[in-house]
């Protein structure tokens, strides 16, 4: 028989229910904000809940080999904003307890049986950190970047409106940054909606600059 767990992609505990599929984290029916590298260090913990799961299997599993960070700052990052998402307490921990210079281990109660979920997450084959090129933006030589979610969400609506004014306010007032196709940038943080990320303008006149692109418009990283 087939868990309902596994049929549906959901894992639940507590007031919480973690899509695994739309990589998501609800409480109460509410989804709660949470980045991709801690909504990967939670579904790590789900799969072996109640076993420790070693700071070095959290360094194989969540960045690749050729990812340079400093590894025990991002990962104890991760692990503070999870706590915080689930309103967990270091000192008395109801869900994630840590096990000093050892790792973490999940503590609380599932729902249903275990899961061996990490193929099913879409965060498994995330290329956070990672190298790639920007794409041109319509089959023009260059790419138009905002440099925030709100920003993101205000340029879709002018879009759609055709507003070609509104647009050029945005980059006039670099919100919206013109960047030329094929510069490098490194990828920062995949984004909630799974269809934009954050990224590191590494050349040119933005050099520095974060941004957020459609995975479109970005060639494949490496």
């Amino acid at each position: 028989m087939v868990s309902p767990g596994r049929a549906s992609g959901v894992i639940r505990f507590d007031a919480f229910e973690v899509d695994l599929r739309a990589g998501e984290l609800c409480k109460a029916g509410r989804k709660i904000k949470l980045q991709i590298l801690p909504f990967r260090a939670l579904v790590l913990l789900l799969e072996r809940p109640g076993e420790v799961i070693t700071r070095e299997e959290f360094e194989k599993r969540l960045w690749s080999e050729d990812t340079f960070v400093d590894f025990d700052h991002s990962l104890n990052t991760a692990i503070r904003k999870l706590r915080q998402a689930l309103g967990d307490d270091q000192e008395r921990p109801r869900f994630v307890e840590t096990l000093p210079k050892r790792g973490y281990r999940f503590i609380g109660n599932l729902d249903h049986a275990p899961l061996h979920v990490a193929s099913e997450t879409p965060a498994a084959s995330s290329c956070v950190g990672r190298l790639t090129a920007i794409l041109g933006d319509r089959k023009l030589s260059f790419a138009l970047l905002s440099i925030d979610e709100d920003t993101a969400a205000e340029r879709e609506k002018l879009d759609a409106a055709n507003d070609d004014v509104g647009l050029s306010l945005l980059i006039a007032s670099q919100r919206l940054l013109m960047v030329s196709c094929g510069t490098p940038a490194r990828i920062l943080e995949l984004c909630e909606s799974g269809s934009r990320c954050k990224v590191r303008i590494l050349e040119g006149e933005h050099y520095g600059k974060t941004a957020m692109i459609a995975l479109e418009h970005l060639a494949e990283s490496s």
